[in-house]
């Protein structure tokens, strides 16, 4: 059983809504408007219980939350020849391997 206290919560300003926007990365389809902050994130983590409570009640299963998944660190990642090559340039133009490079890249 899914512990919604767990799932990754974040709170945004919409300027096209003129409020604020709370939302739930485990549910991309769910969000709660509101003129607080606050308001917004309590009004996203009700409305995620209770849709949990609909799954569980209909037998389907939550998903997990991100904080509680197990990652292994590794990622394949697929690009186009050239963009490989430029890329693997790069890095050895830095004196790195590919993989650190990329890594540097994007933590940002």
């Amino acid at each position: 059983m899914s512990n919604t206290d767990h799932y990754t919560y974040r709170i945004t300003w919409s300027a096209e809504d003129q409020e604020f926007v709370g939302l739930c990365a485990e549910f991309p389809a769910l969000s709660w408007l509101d003129a607080s902050a606050a308001a917004a994130l309590e009004g996203v983590i009700t409305l995620v219980s209770s849709v949990v409570r609909e799954m569980l009640a209909v037998g389907e299963i939550p998903p997990i939350p991100i904080a509680e998944k197990n990652f292994s660190g590794k990622l394949v990642l697929r690009m186009p020849p050239e963009q490989h090559r430029r890329l693997a340039t790069l890095a050895l133009e830095e004196g790195v391997s590919l993989n650190r490079y990329l890594c540097s890249r994007l933590a940002g």
